[in-house]
């Protein structure tokens, strides 16, 4: 039985659903789908403008050691990508070639763009300079190391009576950061069932919890864990992967750094016990926080989480390596979604006014109301007086859509995240906003160099704010099924993706074809009732 919502369900069960999906999709397509679970990329062969060949590791327990899952990430990450055995994995060495045509295509799909670092393409990773086209950055200048916050999810369960709590050795290092944020949300039976996965009785009220109901935890200032500084980000830069010996040949190591992995989770253990026993909040004062002892922590094989230590087998990852796309007449710089792409935030706000050099506002605003300002005025500093463009960018390369506010988990000021005291970046949240339903272009997910590699979910070419909307479930199944679709259509026709959007705006009946094909399988490439000749953008909520 599942929770009240149809968004939220246990794990398993969207294990077997997938599952059952992927062999469905093997028998109509009459091909082979082989499966690589417990598997990481090692090494790319690359050449000209092609992937040649892929080197991958595949784990299972070694003799005599635990089963897989047994340990966190941050204890097993460094082992997983070394090819010898050790006494806690066996490996097995795998190479992915293209078959005896000589054509394949190889997609992107990770969780923090490992392909991008692999290939060394060009990507970018945090905090954008402030432009007109991303105005609310909160940086004049471009901060890898400021992405979003990531989080360990796990599995808690409503119990008849209290249970015993015991305080995670490391409790203290991190009491000081958890808080219910605001007065509004300081309800247990809030927080417990708005994620709720397992309802015993769904008949229930919202806020009622039952004994035996499962909650899975995802607290801003609860179990998310913000690095923001060179000293503790989880995603290495470019720099930091050069600096470590990773971008050597066999140099690779996933490009993590694992003790902000183990601060993450013991971040995210140290969450439950504060739910459970904690008496303090941080943003709230003394008085506030009250113990709920009838929690059990779900952890074992079996539990929800499929893990011994009842942690997320990987972290919920909101901001990966965001590729830069190929570069164009129109994006010599290489192609992103910005932030005015997409935002329904109104422009003219004297933050805008106030912050942006006069130049950079003019075309801010000149970049929002097109043809309307044409030949109105010659003063380059002057801004003409006419309505903004309500609605997102149209792209005639739209593959799939989306619709998720600018939703923001700010990454902390300062070293170490936990630490008493410490703050969001300022200015972060400025780009908070609802947007309007947007589109995702396909050549956000065409790299420069490389012709036979197609980038999705949320390593697409996106800006920091952007990426914001653009990291959703939702988003992310569109966007692959776009990349299956796109990788088949290319086989089938022999035209590169890349040669898909060449020249746009200009009509392109193959890029057409794909579309059309898209469309009839189920995955708009556009929202009904949106486009540049209505006025009803405003209605979609």
């Amino acid at each position: 039985m599942l929770g009240k919502s149809d968004t939220v369900f246990p794990p398993r069960g969207v294990i077997e659903i997938a599952l059952a999906m992927l062999q469905d999709a093997a028998r109509k397509g009459g091909g082979t789908l082989r499966w690589f679970p417990s598997t990481v990329v090692k090494e790319l062969q690359t050449s000209p403008g092609n992937i040649q060949g892929v080197r991958a590791i595949q784990h299972s327990a070694a003799p005599g050691a635990p089963s897989l899952n047994t340990y966190p990430l941050s204890r097993i990450l460094e082992d997983a990508y070394r090819e010898q055995d050790s006494a806690l994995l066996r490996k097995k060495l795998i190479r992915f070639v293209p078959p005896a045509s000589g054509k394949w295509y190889v997609v992107e799909a990770t969780e923090t763009g490992e392909l991008l670092a692999l290939a060394d393409l060009p990507y970018r990773l945090g905090i954008d300079p402030r432009s007109y086209r991303n105005p609310s950055a909160s940086s004049s200048t471009q901060d890898p190391y400021c992405p979003q916050g990531y989080t360990y999810t796990f599995a808690m369960q409503a119990t008849a009576t209290p249970q015993f709590q015991r305080k995670p050795e490391f409790y203290n290092q991190y009491a000081s950061y958890y808080s219910y944020e605001l007065p509004r949300l300081a309800d247990f039976p809030l927080v417990f069932t708005y994620r709720r996965i397992w309802s015993v009785n769904p008949q229930a009220g919202d806020r009622t919890i039952t004994p035996g109901d499962i909650s899975m935890q995802n607290w801003t200032w609860g179990n998310d864990y913000r690095p923001g500084t060179p000293l503790d980000n989880l995603i290495y830069s470019r720099e930091q992967l050069a600096a470590t010996g990773q971008l050597t040949p066999g140099g690779w190591q996933g490009g993590l750094r694992p003790e902000s992995l183990r601060g993450a989770e013991e971040h995210a253990q140290g969450y439950f016990y504060w739910l459970a026993a904690g008496t303090t909040d941080s943003k709230l004062g003394p008085g506030v926080k009250e113990p709920y002892f009838r929690l059990r922590y779900l952890q074992g094989l079996r539990s929800p989480m499929g893990t011994v230590h009842g942690l997320s087998k990987y972290p919920y990852i909101r901001e990966s390596r965001r590729l830069v796309g190929r570069m164009d007449g129109a994006y010599p710089q290489g192609f992103a979604i910005a932030e005015t792409d997409i935002s329904r935030k109104d422009y003219r706000q004297p933050y805008y006014q106030e912050t942006l050099p006069p130049s950079v506002y003019k075309d801010l605003l000149d970049s929002l109301t097109g043809i309307e300002a044409l030949g109105q005025s010659q003063d380059p500093f002057k801004v003409v007086d006419t309505g903004l463009r309500s609605r997102a960018r149209i792209y005639p390369d739209s593959v799939g859509i989306g619709h998720y506010a600018k939703d923001f988990h700010p990454c902390m000021a300062l070293s170490s995240p936990e630490r008493a005291g410490n703050y969001e970046r300022p200015g972060e949240r400025q780009a908070e906003a609802r947007t309007y339903p947007f589109q995702i272009p396909l050549r956000a997910m065409i790299p420069p160099r490389i012709n036979n590699l197609i980038v999705t979910g949320k390593n697409i070419a996106t800006s920091h704010i952007s990426a914001a909307a653009y990291r959703v479930h939702s988003f992310e199944w569109s966007a692959g099924a776009a990349a299956g679709t796109t990788a088949t259509f290319a086989l089938e026709t022999g035209v590169s993706p890349y040669q898909l959007v060449e020249n746009l705006p200009e009509r392109n009946p193959r890029l057409e074809r794909l579309q059309t094909r898209l469309r009839a399988q189920g995955n708009p490439t556009a929202f009904p009732g949106t486009s540049i000749f209505n006025q009803s953008w405003q209605e979609w909520q």
